[in-house]
């Protein structure tokens, strides 16, 4: 059938008769002239109370959550159809007058603004509760073209970053003149020689982890672009912190001088080479300056928070465990930062801070249409990526997975040679 909100009495009538509601087809469509805009502004009071006054309340619930998946779906076809801009306004009714749950109506009028005057004033309405299970997303196109400009947005900060970090390297304070700074956790657990070790190694477990969830998720370009979006904001913001301040290092053991790299093209080689090593230990590479804050506290806690959340949390194949253990391993992660005494206390708790509040921020509006149309204007300004990356995401992203491998039998009948018949 058409949009709802274009049908007419009779469609209306349809919709009803094919609902199992073809009793109330007479009094809706014909006494009372109910099309399709009118039966979206319906409420459970509506049909409560006079004129409508049904009087079977099995009836009454049943067609209030028909109406409702209706509006829902009117909804996903206004945010994607060519009708202009749309706003809408949520109405809280009651679903029984003995309880305080509140129920979502939505209304639709034509607007250029979706922060209209309606929309402030709702906003300010006493009690309002958003629904509390968002739905999940009908528009899961792959797009990679975007998936390829988010790797290569990730890349280039990678890069800029890689750059900062040999800057800040020369600008390290003179450790005799300049000693470690107070710091409570620092000043009272002692250094352990192998805990950096041990927290790459944790960063690499979880890398793995998220590499094997990437592979199987059946929406793995949308969860591509959305770790390409995070971390590479996540990484900027820090190559500016680190270029404002210069912390002294945070302990003796590290043996920092500035001014190793005067050269453009010797900074250009070092740049290669923390971005070549990922900027880890394991892999040889050293560096100083770069205390706030954590790159590795914000690898760690964005993997953990990126497998937790696109894995299942329900059902056959819940991954309490999984979860868990991937919790365990960002709470050591952190630890094992701080009792190598590589970063100030305030550089992990303010990496977690920053990376954990960006993550859920952004799912939360990706998952919640009617936020990230109420929210649109401070958005693109704020976070321009977000609305580039998820122009088309309408709901939740649900965690579906497949094999993406061709099985056997189509691997061998592609190599198949069909048979010539000779005449």
């Amino acid at each position: 059938m058409a949009d709802a909100e274009t049908w007419t009495c009779d469609q209306v009538a349809q919709w009803l008769e094919q609902n199992q509601f073809s009793q109330y087809m007479e009094l809706f469509c014909v006494v009372h002239k109910i099309d399709g805009k009118a039966l979206l502004t319906l409420s459970e009071t509506d049909l409560r109370q006079p004129p409508l006054q049904l009087l079977v309340l099995g009836d009454i619930k049943r067609l209030i959550l028909c109406i409702h998946d209706l509006q829902s779906e009117s909804d996903s076809a206004f945010s994607m159809g060519h009708h202009g801009k749309r706003k809408f306004r949520i109405n809280k009714s009651f679903t029984s007058p003995s309880k305080t749950r509140r129920r979502t109506n939505i209304h639709y009028s034509d607007s250029e603004d979706s922060e209209s005057e309606n929309d402030r004033e709702y906003l300010h309405e006493e009690g309002f509760q958003p629904e509390r299970s968002p739905r999940q997303s009908k528009h899961l196109d792959s797009e990679i073209w975007k998936t390829i400009l988010g790797f290569l947005y990730a890349f280039t900060v990678f890069l800029v970053t890689s750059f900062v970090m040999v800057v800040v390297h020369d600008r390290v304070p003179d450790t005799d003149k300049y000693p470690p700074l107070p710091d409570i956790f620092l000043d009272n657990i002692p250094y352990t020689p192998w805990a950096f070790e041990a927290c790459e190694i944790i960063a690499v477990c979880l890398g793995t982890i998220w590499s094997i969830v990437l592979v199987f998720h059946k929406h793995r370009f949308i969860l591509l672009r959305r770790v390409f979006s995070i971390i590479g904001t996540v990484y900027l913001l820090r190559c500016i912190t680190m270029l404002i301040t210069s912390l002294s290092v945070p302990s003796p053991h590290l043996k920092c001088e500035g001014k190793m790299y005067g050269d453009i093209w010797a900074k250009a080689q070092r740049t290669m080479e923390i971005w070549m090593g990922m900027g880890m230990s394991l892999s040889g590479v050293r560096t100083c300056g770069d205390y706030m804050f954590s790159g590795h506290t914000v690898c760690i806690t964005l993997l953990n928070f990126f497998i937790t959340e696109y894995t299942p949390h329900h059902g056959k194949y819940c991954s309490y465990y999984l979860h868990t253990l991937t919790w365990v391993a960002n709470m050591f992660g952190l630890f094992f930062i701080l009792a190598a005494h590589e970063h100030y206390s305030i550089d992990v708790f303010i990496a977690f801070y920053i990376s954990s509040r960006l993550f859920l921020y952004y799912h939360v509006l990706a998952n919640n249409r009617s936020l990230m149309l109420r929210d649109k204007n401070r958005r693109r300004i704020w976070f321009p990526l977000f609305s580039f990356f998820e122009s088309k995401c309408d709901g939740i992203v649900p965690n579906e997975f497949e094999w993406p491998f061709p099985s056997f039998e189509t691997i061998s009948a592609f190599f198949r040679k069909p048979s010539v018949k000779k005449l």
